[in-house]
């Protein structure tokens, strides 16, 4: 890949920087890439991400590895790519655009793709309205964030509408814990100030029964723990693959 970074002005079609045009245009209204800033908040959460970053990436190995292995250079999606911590999953030769509508993340996401030599179109559009092409996308990337959008089925349906045929959703996501277990307990005992805290993070979805009622022709989902984590309230996942 070339070192070029492009970032999309979330009002604009176009890039503010290089020479590769926006494609294909927005098929929504301006409104739709207006983004998001949480002031303080948001601000945390980027501070979050950063210094955890290494931990999360370790205890989650095992889990991204299954999901995002195997991705061919081509066009990728990242939904809610945040500060880029998927990035070392990439292929070389590949054109990415980076769905993220959490103005906070922008200069991380920026900075990691440059230190990792990746071209990148940075879009600040709402997930359940992409300004992408019917058919037009190879794979979709999304970890961590289906707990955190307001309408998780319209996203699903977005992200099928955009791949191509055959295309494949790749998906890390922490879920609701089983009924009987303490974990649930704590989940629903943290869930109003989590979910603040942590901008929409939704302790308690049940993500997997969303992906299987999203229409995927095929859907591989696994479900696990992750050991030695001291998220407790988060540790309980899946992660998969969906061929559309």
């Amino acid at each position: 890949m070339t070192g070029k970074v492009h970032f999309l002005n979330a009002r604009d079609s176009s890039p503010t920087t290089g020479s590769r045009s926006a494609s294909p245009p927005d098929r929504h209204g301006p409104d739709d890439a207006a983004g998001f800033d949480n002031g303080r908040r948001g601000r945390f959460n980027a501070w979050f991400f950063t210094r955890f970053d290494r931990y999360i990436a370790h205890i989650s190995r095992h889990q991204k590895e299954h999901a995002f292995g195997g991705i061919r250079p081509g066009t990728i999606v990242e939904i809610g790519a945040g500060l880029g911590a998927n990035f070392d999953h990439l292929p070389s030769g590949s054109r990415l655009i980076a769905i993220e509508p959490n103005l906070a993340m922008h200069t991380g996401l920026l900075r990691r793709a440059a230190e990792r030599n990746i071209e990148v179109d940075v879009l600040a559009n709402d997930a359940r309205r992409l300004p992408l092409a019917d058919d037009s996308v190879d794979d979709v990337v999304c970890s961590l964030v289906l707990c955190t959008v307001d309408e998780p089925a319209a996203v699903l349906d977005e992200i099928r509408r955009v791949l191509r045929p055959g295309g494949r959703f790749r998906f890390f996501e922490h879920v609701a814990a089983p009924a009987w277990s303490p974990r649930r307990w704590l989940q629903h005992a943290i869930r109003r100030p989590w979910r603040w805290l942590y901008e929409g993070c939704d302790t308690c979805r049940g993500t997997a029964s969303t992906i299987q009622a999203a229409g995927f022709t095929a859907v591989d989902i696994r479900r696990s723990r992750l050991r030695h984590s001291c998220f407790l309230a988060v540790n309980t996942t899946i992660h998969g693959i969906a061929i559309k």
